[in-house]
């Protein structure tokens, strides 16, 4: 049977309902939004919380919620309101749930540039923004993403009435979408705002003790490995062992999945790129022109996904390769990251403006492994390329 969209990211399943933290948060955001969308200033309303702490969810429900509103001609009108995400695979299945429900079309969800442009050259404001990942925005300008302004977060306040956004600095993946901790502050300080923090975990399954594992590995600190029945956390001292036992755990209930940090070379639409993981070697995820997001498509199981195919997705079981930039310093015993070792140019395009890159950098593939170890629900495969650090791990 194969998985469906519910199973596979942040939309609750029809049996499940918000958690009351949620259910608090929406209550709050939609009281927000009333007292704001009149005013002459632009509201911003800041959801807070770690990899897998169920932003997207709270955050989908409530554009649900608003749309059902506004089509259902209540008091609200016919709002302009949008749900932005600046990733291509988050995007895919914003869309494919708009499809599927009679509430949503699948104009309502866009990346900022293309929403950014159209209302700017119409000069038109849009009444509720929904971003998640904002995080992700682009902080510079970028010719690529033909987006010519400063910062995309600015300037979608300046076409928007209110602004709701998901924000964790520790998921920021790129130099070119750099925020600091504080990078909301001067944001903040201009317009008015609320914030709600979300503090549980709703993907890991683990108990306390396996969160705080990964917690503190990917802020470089090593702990005993954590036991938990309800959680499988196993290190491998061979790649080929873990990619078997992923395969066993999709066979048995799907959604298994092979993962690695941004190390080894790949170069877009110049043939097939190889990652290796002692004796094991198989290809890196292609370039997806499809419609189905990566983790959902079954022959995804033989290759690797990288953050940009697999951040914001829920997997059962996540195998996780760090690879040679993921080090181990033996006289302080932590865990460090190596940016010459990184292979994603992409992520480390220079700034002139961030002063030294290097801690700048480091802390983007300490983010990168943050993003790839909270993905699986009931499991966590890992296997380290570095001899040091892997034997290391296997003596915990």
């Amino acid at each position: 049977m194969q998985p469906t969209i519910d199973h596979a990211t942040f939309r609750l399943g029809e049996k499940d309902a918000l958690s009351p933290a949620q259910q608090r948060l929406e209550k709050q955001l939609f009281n927000f939004i009333d007292n704001q969308i009149d005013q002459p200033q632009t509201g911003l309303f800041v959801i807070h919380g770690d990899a897998g702490s169920g932003k997207s969810a709270v955050l989908e429900a409530a554009f649900h919620r608003l749309q059902a509103e506004n089509r259902q001609h209540s008091a609200r009108g016919t709002q302009q309101n949008y749900l932005v995400v600046n990733h291509n695979e988050m995007l895919k299945i914003y869309k494919q749930l708009a499809g599927a429900d009679p509430v949503l079309r699948k104009k309502d969800f866009q990346k900022p540039t293309p929403l950014i442009n159209r209302l700017a050259k119409t000069q038109q404001r849009a009444d509720v923004v929904f971003i998640d990942e904002a995080h992700l925005l682009l902080t510079q300008p970028d010719r690529y993403n033909r987006f010519t302004g400063q910062n995309q977060l600015q300037a979608i306040i300046d076409h928007s009435r209110v602004v709701v956004l998901v924000f964790d600095p520790r998921q920021v993946l790129k130099l070119k979408s750099y925020w600091a901790s504080d990078g909301l502050t001067p944001f903040l300080n201009r317009y008015p705002h609320a914030s709600f923090n979300l503090d549980e975990q709703f993907r890991v399954s683990g108990n306390q003790s396996v969160v705080d594992w990964i917690n503190a590995f990917t802020r470089g600190h090593l702990r005993p490995l954590p036991h938990d029945p309800q959680f499988d956390l196993q290190i491998f001292a061979d790649g080929q062992p873990l990619y078997d036992r992923i395969r066993q755990r999709d066979q048995r209930g799907g959604l298994a999945r092979m993962v690695a940090t941004a190390d080894f070379p790949y170069v877009v639409n110049h043939g097939t790129w190889y990652v290796t993981a002692g004796s094991l070697k198989l290809p890196w995820d292609k370039v997806n022109l499809t419609a189905d997001p990566w983790a959902l498509r079954p022959e995804t199981l033989n290759e690797v996904g990288s953050i940009y195919t697999i951040q914001g997705f829920d997997l059962n079981y996540a195998g996780v390769i760090l690879g040679p930039s993921i080090g181990y310093d033996p006289v302080h015993d932590r865990v460090v990251a190596n940016p010459a070792a990184y292979e994603d140019q992409e992520a480390f395009k220079q700034r002139t403006d961030l002063g030294n890159l290097t801690p700048l950098k480091q802390q983007i593939i300490l983010n990168s492994v943050n993003v790839l170890m909270k993905r699986g629900r009931y499991g966590l495969y890992l296997y380290a390329v570095d001899p040091a650090l892997r034997r290391r791990l296997l003596a915990l």
